[in-house]
């Protein structure tokens, strides 16, 4: 760039020409996106056909349907958090974890947590883990008639299974974690460092229930820039783009559809995991049975996103100096916690390598 060139943009590289110029695309963007919100569908969710098979309460399993029958002997169970709803798994048709899996011939099943209610204030980890994951992982054994299934947990529900895991190990066939927190005291993890300043006894027995919007507030604000204007500012772009669009709508809605968090479980789980980091101190007590992962000797396919934010590498990676088992795998994805999910590149290579991992360990 010359002077003259230089004194014509100053040294934030724009002048009044190319801010007119962004001021009228900008206006022909907006002028379309009255067109396309037009003809925006309602933004739905679940690109698989799926069949309730087993239920206690607000708790439903499903089995999830493909175009073609599965051949995997060992169903496959998903665990998700509870934080936000399961169907981040099988969003839409081009994005699914889900139905990758069903492609390559697994039979897939997922754990739907609910909506949790005032009915709810005293469930515990225990009822989460033994009761409701249990439950479902006792049904598949008995309908599938087979001593042990496998196990796909994922962040929070990642930490549910190997809680379930260490406790039940014969009826864990194989255990997959996916961007799960193990080590909540790692230097980068801004959301433990946050949790382990706040008094959780006085937070739930002042709200009870825990509100999914403060939930929510708190996750945006790990990254608030991003989050709250760096988005929305990017929806201009797309606002004459129909399927992009709808994706955008898609993905908010799952963003913000989260229930409530049940009272006692997440005083529980606040203490002993995010507080107590009892993963790796011990202390975590799952009706009364102390959580030991030196009792996880299953084969452990751990699978980690490289720009988690959330849950950062270092965090899931603690889980190979942990556990019993003689065979330790990781999976390491480029990308971030949504990510891993929804990426083009995850629909390449997460369902591939969880069933080439699953393949090897069924013969």
């Amino acid at each position: 760039m010359d002077k003259q060139d230089t004194f014509n943009t100053g040294p934030l590289n724009f002048s009044p020409d190319t801010l007119a110029q962004e001021a009228l695309r900008a206006q022909d963007k907006l002028r379309a996106g009255l067109d396309t919100l037009r003809e925006v569908d309602d933004v739905d969710y679940g690109a698989t056909a799926k069949e309730e098979v087993w239920r206690d309460g607000k708790v439903v399993l499903y089995r999830f349907r493909g175009d073609k029958a599965p051949t995997a002997k060992v169903p496959l169970l998903i665990a998700y958090a509870l934080v936000n709803r399961p169907y981040m798994v099988d969003l839409q048709a081009d994005k699914s974890i889900v139905r990758g899996l069903l492609e390559r011939g697994e039979d897939v099943y997922i754990l739907d947590w609910g909506y949790p209610d005032r009915s709810d204030r005293y469930l515990e980890l225990e009822d989460y883990i033994q009761r409701y994951l249990g439950g479902a992982v006792d049904h598949l054994r008995a309908s599938h008639r087979l001593d042990a299934v496998n196990l796909l947990g994922i962040c929070q529900g990642g930490a549910f299974s190997l809680c379930y895991s260490a406790l039940n190990p014969g009826k864990v066939r194989n255990l997959v974690t996916m961007v799960t927190p193990v080590d909540f005291h790692t230097d980068d993890n801004m959301l433990a460092n946050w949790v382990r300043g706040v008094d959780v006894d006085a937070f739930v027995d002042t709200l009870g229930n825990v509100p999914a919007d403060i939930m929510n507030f708190t996750y945006l604000t790990l990254k608030p820039w991003r989050l709250f204007v760096q988005k929305y500012v990017g929806l201009v772009d797309i606002l004459d783009d129909k399927a992009a669009l709808e994706d955008f709508l898609r993905m908010e809605k799952w963003i913000f559809d989260s229930p409530d968090q049940a009272g006692e479980a997440f005083r529980q789980f606040a203490k002993q995991f995010y507080q107590g980091n009892g993963f790796v101190n011990g202390g975590i007590d799952i009706g009364g049975r102390a959580v030991d992962l030196g009792y996880v000797d299953m084969p452990v396919l751990n699978v980690f996103a490289q720009a988690d934010h959330l849950v950062p590498p270092a965090s899931s990676k603690a889980l190979g100096g942990l556990v019993g088992s003689t065979d330790y795998s990781e999976l390491s994805f480029r990308g971030g916690h949504i990510g891993i999910y929804v990426s083009g590149r995850a629909q390449r290579e997460v369902p591939q390598a969880i069933h080439d991992w699953l393949a090897q360990r069924s013969r």
